[in-house]
């Protein structure tokens, strides 16, 4: 049984890190891959110029914050096979893409358990006015040992109680965002009859926000004026059940996953029903997945191509990052051990996607990070322009998704493939939104620039708004 949902345009993000690789395990080393480049602004810049304009919407740039040292107990093996390191910060780069972009969204990972709110507000303020309406943010709590000890922790918070911390510091940013300065404080009155003397900023408009919490203390007012979108476009990835209970109450796009079809439709279903017991439309949050896609003009030369990749494919490589994301060190295991759910303070979901309770079936490791005909944990699609486009679509509308993070297996030739054969065949079917909206949100969502009516953060900002009037 399917939704009776007309067909929609997907979501599409480019999805890749700061690092000299993502998830696309030993394709540093294929020759035609240029991401050990990521160092270098220029690449960037050519990566946003590919993308601007071409279907996509958004440039998706995951990050951590600590080395991968989970594996084997010390950082080694991911610093030889190139998992996730080195890393520089996604942030910084930001405006350099969008100095050369007009309509590409930009979203870039960032921890609320490593940030303060009142910091991490005015950096996305910043970076929206520079973008004219276009950053995302995608909200984390983290998940890696490393940043907690580098960061000043000796372990990391109690997975819960990150997202305790987490939704509190989301109340703060709205406050800050919503709540501080009303729409027509900024004046910029040099002299007239009203204000001869001139007026800036209207100080009667620009209010406290007197926030006292369990995690943060921000009396304000705000630092900066409110900028195209006030909230940057909120995206999010928690798999576990505390995890998707903040999705559903604060993103706006959700990345869900699966270990197949089944579990992929139950985990958007039970995602929209939270959405809906928040006080939120079940459409307001979308539902996106990465794939990988290996596309040329026809299916053989695609599959072709699938097997030069996979001469380069590292399923080493796949475990250590494996053992990071769930901080379990699968150093002593052997690649047909069966994977079984623990509780850990990382990422829940990640490990909670291949266990028998979920699935109805054993994992072991080589099936769930090296699958015959694929790369790690993501859904590979292989062919002609064409055919990936109906399976894609197909899926969609079998699961319930909005859209995609399309990783690259090589940087940036996969985009560039995407972008030749696939998109166009997306487009004849309808789902490559038309390029309008000046905003990020206004071109991937139907709300204006701000969030949603129905988005907590308008509920809060009124609750605020009234306290102070």
């Amino acid at each position: 049984m399917t939704d009776s949902a007309p067909r929609a345009p997907f979501l599409l993000n480019a999805f890749t890190m700061n690092a000299v690789n993502h998830v696309s395990y030993g394709l540093w080393r294929h020759p035609e891959d240029q991401h050990h480049r990521h160092t270098d602004l220029d690449y960037w810049q050519e990566i946003g110029r590919l993308l601007d304009g071409s279907g996509f919407d958004n440039l998706f740039i995951a990050d951590a914050l600590g080395l991968l040292d989970t594996y084997g107990g010390n950082a080694a093996a991911s610093l030889a096979h190139g998992v996730q390191s080195p890393l520089t910060d996604p942030l910084l780069i930001a405006s350099g893409i969008a100095a050369v972009t007009e309509r590409l969204g930009i979203t870039v990972t960032v921890s609320t358990t490593y940030e303060h709110p009142w910091l991490l507000a005015r950096k996305f303020t910043t970076l929206d006015h520079a973008t004219e309406g276009r950053i995302g943010w995608n909200v984390v709590t983290s998940q890696l040992e490393s940043a907690a000890r580098n960061l000043g922790l000796g372990t990391q918070l109690d997975h819960d109680t990150r997202y305790e911390r987490a939704d509190e510091f989301m109340e703060v940013v709205y406050k800050l965002w919503l709540a501080s300065w009303e729409d027509d404080a900024v004046l910029r009155d040099k002299g007239s009859p009203a204000h001869p003397d001139g007026l800036f900023t209207d100080p009667e408009k620009v209010h406290p926000i007197d926030h006292s919490g369990r995690f943060f203390t921000v009396p304000g007012p705000f630092i900066s004026e409110p900028s195209p979108q006030r909230v940057p476009v909120l995206m999010q990835a928690g798999g576990s059940p505390r995890g998707t209970a903040f999705a559903a109450r604060h993103a706006e796009a959700v990345f869900v996953v699966g270990a197949d079809d089944a579990a992929l439709r139950r985990n958007i279903t039970r995602l929209r029903d939270l959405a809906e017991a928040e006080g939120r439309a079940r459409n307001a949050v979308q539902a996106i997945t990465s794939i990988v896609v290996v596309t040329a003009q026809t299916d053989a030369e695609a599959e072709a191509k699938l097997a030069d990749y996979q001469s380069h494919f590292d399923f080493d490589a796949a475990v250590i990052h494996y053992a990071a994301s769930t901080n379990i060190d699968f150093s002593a295991y052997g690649p047909e051990t069966p994977i079984r759910y623990l509780d850990t303070q990382s990422s829940q979901g990640l490990l909670g996607m291949f266990s028998r309770e979920e699935t109805g079936r054993d994992w072991t490791l080589r099936d769930a990070l090296a699958p015959a005909s694929g790369f790690g944990r993501s859904r590979l699609f292989v062919g002609s322009g064409a055919r990936v486009a109906r399976e894609l679509d197909a899926w969609a509308a079998a699961t319930g998704l909005d859209g995609f993070n399309v990783l690259h297996v090589i940087s940036p030739g996969s985009w560039a493939d995407f972008i030749t054969h696939v998109i166009p065949e997306l487009r004849a079917l309808g789902r490559i939104r038309p390029d309008a909206g000046a905003t990020l949100r206004e071109r991937i969502t139907s709300t204006g620039p701000l969030p949603a009516p129905d988005h907590p953060s308008h509920r809060l900002a009124r609750a605020k708004i009234k306290e102070s009037v």
